[in-house]
């Protein structure tokens, strides 16, 4: 059975003009179904870019990418769009919700462009898994941090993605409500969901199950993180 991810000498380098910065210079990476990954690393490290291409919102310049056995580089655009639309969720720093539109209506936004047979009972399941049922009618606007982030979280899960990519989840919360937000990815990772997550906190990094750590473009360390954090009940464990 092949892995989930499987990438092979990635490298990444961006034009402008006759300018050519490069960025990732030959990642090999394997993801497993099921896993929970923390990507850290220093600012302009590779981080944001490395999640960009594995969640098809980039590509790569050079090597292969192949996820559950694709080779992403030989799929038309219009392929890649749905297949980012039906296997992946984006649960965002700065949450990206829609403004002035109800907790209803932003969870249920990825179904508009969804070929999967779901609807209120899918959106209303998202936003009770989130524990924000009670707030269901309420604007964006209305909303805290930590409650606009569990519309993120909700949003990013209503269409059963096989990932779920966060990208710093909660470098806009306090501490307390940072928790809380890991304790729902770490609930989601059990029911099956894999969770990417890129960090630069190493108490949030503390709750995945491995931590990819970037420098310069290329993979320092790759290692399970052996004291994890709980966030459910506070626990580290061994």
């Amino acid at each position: 059975m092949s892995a989930l991810i499987q990438i092979n000498n990635l490298q990444k380098t961006y034009v402008t003009g006759d300018i050519e910065t490069p960025v990732l210079h030959g990642i090999d990476l394997t993801i497993e179904k099921g896993d929970f990954v923390a990507i850290m690393g220093p600012s302009g490290s590779g981080k944001s870019t490395l999640m960009h291409i594995l969640s098809f919102l980039d590509n790569l310049t050079e090597g292969e990418y192949l996820f559950e056995g694709t080779d992403v580089s030989t799929l038309a655009s219009d392929k890649l769009a749905s297949m980012r639309n039906e296997k992946i969720g984006f649960v965002f720093q700065a949450f990206n919700l829609l403004p002035r539109t109800s907790v209803y209506e932003n969870v249920a936004l990825p179904l508009l462009y969804s070929k999967k047979t779901r609807g209120e009972k899918e959106v209303n399941e998202a936003i009770a898994s989130v524990d924000l049922m009670h707030r269901v009618s309420n604007t964006s606007n209305q909303l805290s941090g930590g409650e606009k982030q569990r519309v993120a979280i909700a949003r990013a899960i209503v269409n059963n993605p096989e990932i779920i990519f966060a990208d710093e989840p909660t470098g806009n919360l306090d501490s307390k409500t940072g928790t809380q937000i890991m304790e729902i990815l770490q609930a989601l990772n059990d029911k099956g969901h894999t969770i990417i997550m890129v960090t630069h906190e190493q108490d949030t990094a503390d709750h995945a199950k491995r931590v990819v750590l970037l420098r310069d473009g290329l993979i320092e360390k790759d290692f399970p993180v052996t004291h994890r954090r709980f966030a459910k009940d506070g626990l580290i464990r061994k």
